[in-house]
């Protein structure tokens, strides 16, 4: 287990491989555990972090650390322990949402992102969660017949206490304004089943920006990653292999994943 330290709370991350950093963020149930398969797919040309936010997995459990501002902070520390200036960021939910507003704010630092099951709003998300215990909240978003065991074992470790805070600072924005604000390099992913983060309706795709994509998945709910591995992996890999500069809309894409693409 690699740890960090931030004024003497503990910051768990795994990494594998060697090469171009590359960032992953997992969502409000889950811990770096369900990247796994990813970080073993991308880790022949990238060095893969992947972080445990506050209040998940193994990262220090501490209501004062839950906020919105919080998290970033996280990331702007662990990036500059690593000493990584330039990074690709694979983000889900919470994390997608937090390297959104990461990226508004310091477009220099981010080379492309995939963001997967990124909300349009995050309202079932709220009501769910309002006086849920972490089991149900893991169930009803993990679908647990179709989960590793081990994965929802990890996502039980996150305290039900880090939801509320960036669930009301994320309510408070214009989560779809953000996506239009730069010319990063943007792959949207989306699981066809997710109750969370459903696949935005037909306009929000057609207004996406030159430089942004989405694509899909149909046979996914909230976790792609984890209920799609080859198909997701194979999406993963084709797009953090994109020239500098390319949009993702020239991404050559097989027939077989089955998807819907606009």
């Amino acid at each position: 287990m690699s740890v960090i330290l931030l004024d003497r709370e503990v910051i768990h991350y795994e990494s594998l491989g060697r090469g171009r950093p590359l960032l992953m963020l997992h969502s409000w149930a889950g811990s770096w555990r369900y990247w796994i398969p990813a970080m073993q797919a991308a880790c022949g040309n990238f060095r893969v972090y992947a972080l445990d936010l506050w209040g998940f997995g193994d990262s220090s459990k501490n209501v004062g650390r839950y906020t919105f501002e919080e998290q970033l902070g996280l990331i702007e520390h662990f990036l500059a322990e690593m000493g990584i200036g330039r990074v690709a960021v694979v983000g889900h939910g919470l994390g997608a949402v937090l390297m959104e507003v990461f990226a508004t704010a310091f477009p220099e630092r981010v080379d492309r992102m995939m963001s997967i099951s990124y909300p349009s709003s995050i309202h079932a998300l709220q009501a769910r969660a309002s006086g849920a215990a972490p089991g149900a909240i893991v169930d009803w978003l993990m679908e647990r017949d179709n989960i590793d065991p081990a994965v929802r074992i990890e996502a039980l470790k996150g305290d039900v206490r880090a939801l509320p805070p960036s669930l009301n600072a994320i309510a408070q924005m214009d989560l779809n304004a953000m996506t239009t604000n730069t010319n990063i390099a943007r792959l949207f992913v989306y699981g066809a089943r997710d109750p969370v983060a459903p696949p935005p309706a037909q306009e929000q795709l057609e207004a996406l920006p030159e430089y942004a994509h989405a694509i899909i998945l149909e046979e996914s709910g909230h976790y792609p990653m984890i209920q799609e591995v080859s198909r997701f992996n194979r999406l993963l890999l084709d797009f953090i292999s994109l020239p500098a500069g390319e949009s993702p809309r020239s991404l050559q894409l097989k027939e077989e994943w089955k998807r819907r693409v606009r």
